[in-house]
């Protein structure tokens, strides 16, 4: 997400900082790019106005074109106003109150409204240790209370029991009673949705709110669909009143133009950010780190983060004690991709770390994608035990046995093996450099064992020439 946006901020923010000295029609000029930017990337146009007004208010003072780095202020301006216009601090879900506790799914048909109301059930089931129920309201889609059956039972998430001829209301109400004789915490409910907005849309989930009184009235939105997704949020939050929203699909936008535009234009947080199609592929919505993000500046505390719930421990204990030694074979590096997958592949990583954008964007147009990761482990999958410990071993036979069995080129057999000698070198240098047998890894990550630096060959950075070992 924002991939176009960051693109085109970073570059003309960075023209800023080689400037040195500024004057205030370097300022002006520099705005009126970024106004650009913004429009192209669907943010809505009082939205844009209001933040230009700001940003240049702030930057033509004094103490910021007469200071040591105007550039760096500037740019540090602009990062101040990207968060305020997304929320200045993250909203997290809200649960308090006497169990059962109702939050109420909202929106139109086809946002993700289901979807999203299982993630957030299996997050407060997980993390939270929350009891939760799940209950369809939605009478009308063909197969739509089915279909939350199904993700309940992917999830481990009770559902309530469809019978059939019932209303929304009356299901709402069932549901509410059954939490409170089972001893709930949580009722997600999941209202039916319309291809477009009608009263009797609103009717219904008005009365479902006033049925349950829910603490958190969440709308669904899915971010592809721009400024429709604001439009829809100003319409249910005066007509239903929205407590916050989960934007879906944000991995897929490239513009981003709907989450710089929403909180600005209904007041209301975005709590929540769906970033796929798998059931824990849904994130706190962070607004200093999306806009890091935005400027190219990374996000590696959501990194951090990430890799934290995604390591085993004893993965990462096992790791460590190897790493110490400077060994590293081909069994580690299947373990690193494998968690690197779990972290959102490489773009997805390459994403939160700090001026690594441009690579993202290199890599983009050489044509490497996850999809190689794929490959690479299905070769170290073909190989011997004695094979994935000792590559040396490995002679030009054995390379036509391990490319048939993986289904690919001895090429592909001998890029897999160049980028493992080199990347063991690396770790050994980097072994030497480290304490107490934990590895340099990435900015603020502390050296985490196991992680190798913090992803295959990285040690908090990319080695020279990284992208083209995989042409």
């Amino acid at each position: 997400m924002f991939d176009s946006l960051s693109d085109r901020l970073s570059g003309i923010l960075d023209g800023l900082k080689r400037r040195g000295a500024l004057k205030e029609s370097d300022v002006s000029e520099a705005m009126r790019e970024v106004r650009i930017a913004l429009l192209e990337a669907d943010v809505a146009l009082p939205v844009v106005k209001d933040f230009i007004k700001r940003v240049k208010e702030k930057a033509v003072g004094q103490e910021v074109l007469k200071s040591v780095t105007p550039g760096q202020q500037v740019i540090k301006i602009v990062n101040d106003e990207l968060v305020a216009m997304l929320g200045a601090e993250a909203s997290t879900i809200n649960t308090v109150g006497v169990p059962p506790t109702a939050i109420l799914m909202v929106g139109l048909q086809g946002s993700g409204k289901t979807t999203t109301t299982a993630k957030i059930a299996k997050r407060l089931t997980e993390k939270d240790k929350k009891k939760v129920l799940m209950a369809s309201l939605d009478v009308r889609r063909p197969a739509a209370q089915e279909q939350l059956k199904v993700l309940g039972e992917q999830t481990g998430v009770k559902t309530l029991p469809v019978i059939e001829g019932q209303m929304p209301v009356d299901i709402a109400k069932r549901a509410m009673n059954a939490a409170k004789l089972q001893g709930f915490d949580v009722v997600m409910l999941d209202t039916a949705g319309r291809l477009h907005i009608d009263q009797s849309l609103m009717t219904e989930v008005i009365a479902v709110r006033d049925a349950t009184d829910p603490v958190e009235t969440l709308l669904v939105a899915d971010s592809l669909t721009g400024q429709d997704a604001v439009n829809v949020a100003k319409e249910f939050d005066a007509q239903v009143g929205i407590t916050g929203v989960a934007l879906t699909r944000m991995d897929g936008d490239g513009r981003g133009g709907a989450a710089l535009s929403m909180r600005a234009v209904t007041g209301k947080p975005i709590k929540l950010a769906g970033t796929g199609e798998k059931m824990d592929a849904l994130e706190d919505f962070h607004p200093e780190r999306v806009a890091g993000r935005i400027l190219g500046m990374g996000d590696v505390v959501s990194l951090v983060e990430k890799a934290t719930e995604t390591i085993e421990k004893e993965d990462a204990e096992k790791m460590a004690k190897k790493m110490a030694k400077g060994e590293f074979d081909l069994d580690d590096l299947r373990t690193q991709l494998r968690q690197m997958a779990k972290m959102g592949g490489m773009k997805g990583v390459l994403g939160m770390l700090p001026g690594m954008g441009k690579l993202k964007g290199a890599m983009g147009q050489s044509g490497v994608d996850d999809k190689i990761f794929k490959r690479q482990e299905a070769i170290i999958s073909s190989m011997t035990p004695e094979e994935r410990t000792k590559p040396r071993v490995i002679n030009a036979s054995r390379k036509k046995r391990i490319a048939a069995g993986a289904g690919v080129s001895v090429p592909e057999v001998n890029k897999l093996l160049k980028m493992h000698m080199q990347m063991a070198k690396m770790m050994k240098k980097m072994t030497k450099m480290g304490k107490g047998g934990k590895m340099p890894g990435l900015p603020g990550m502390g050296g985490m064992p196991g992680m190798g630096g913090g992803m295959p060959g990285m040690g908090g950075g990319l080695p020279p020439g990284f992208d083209k070992l995989f042409k």
